[in-house]
């Protein structure tokens, strides 16, 4: 009985093994592209899938977003200064069709495609740009290489710049510049506290003039601030009236003409 199953062993293991690699199963996140004789013939998945081994082709395409490090670039500003920069990109395959068949390798062309594009894009930028407008940037650099890549079926989600390094010198430069724009400040503010402040000494000045029952409030109340200091030496304000005549008096009177003799 066993003799006579022997013989049929051997084509029972091949066509299982043949079923066994016709048998493809593809999670919800991918999608099979399928070559007939080489030629393309559909997008397929996800679930179970029947593949003719030796006849028909299957490439798997993931369709979940992939995070791409752009390694770091060489860039010269529009202000002749070198730096380091460097990116992460994020993107997905929107049509595996294109993805496969319009580029050899999208992830290399993608990262060779963000390297090129974040060096030109940021060579158009001063330093003081690059550090202080960086959400304008990547969305420069989005929309660029997202318009260059849809031809391959891939949508750049978004891009960010994640370093822009500079050398000792220019870091110094950068802080010495910025203690000078603080002290240009504080002067500023400074110079318009000392204009205010001399409006309203103005302002009280002709008010105290018009009435001098203030004056006098005035007076009595700088003795009072006075009084309440620890200072042995006290200074009397007198009014400026007060003084003129004083120096009026203390002028000696010029000596008079002699009359001519008739």
């Amino acid at each position: 009985m066993i003799g006579e199953l022997i013989p049929y062993l051997a084509p029972t293991v091949v066509l299982l093994l043949i079923l066994g690699s016709a048998i493809k199963i593809l999670p919800e996140y991918q999608r099979g592209v399928v070559f007939f004789l080489g030629r393309f013939q559909g997008v397929k998945g996800p679930g179970l899938i029947i593949v003719i081994p030796g006849i028909q082709q299957i490439v798997r395409v993931d369709l979940r977003v992939i995070v791409l490090d752009v390694p770091s670039q060489d860039v010269i500003s529009k202000d002749n200064v070198t730096v380091r920069v460097n990116a992460v990109l994020y993107f997905r395959v929107v049509d595996p069709e294109r993805a496969i068949i319009r580029v050899e390798d999208f992830n290399s062309a993608t990262s060779q495609l963000a390297q090129t594009t974040l060096r030109s894009v940021l060579g158009k930028h001063d330093l003081d740009e690059m550090l202080s407008e960086r959400d304008k940037l990547n969305s420069d650099i989005q929309e660029i290489i997202d318009a260059q890549t849809e031809e391959w079926g891939i949508k750049v989600a978004n891009v960010e710049i994640k370093h822009v390094d500079l050398n000792e010198s220019m870091i110094r430069a950068i802080a010495r510049q910025a203690e000078a724009e603080r002290e240009r400040r504080a002067k500023v503010i400074h110079a318009e506290g000392e204009l205010q402040a001399s409006k309203k000494l103005v302002e009280a000045a002709d008010v105290m003039s018009g009435n001098s029952g203030s004056m006098q409030l005035r007076y009595l109340q700088t003795l009072a601030d006075m009084s309440n200091t620890n200072s042995a030496t006290i200074v009397f304000p007198l009014p400026m009236e007060l003084m003129t005549t004083f120096l009026k008096e203390s002028k000696p009177a010029s000596p008079k003409k002699p009359e001519p003799e008739a």
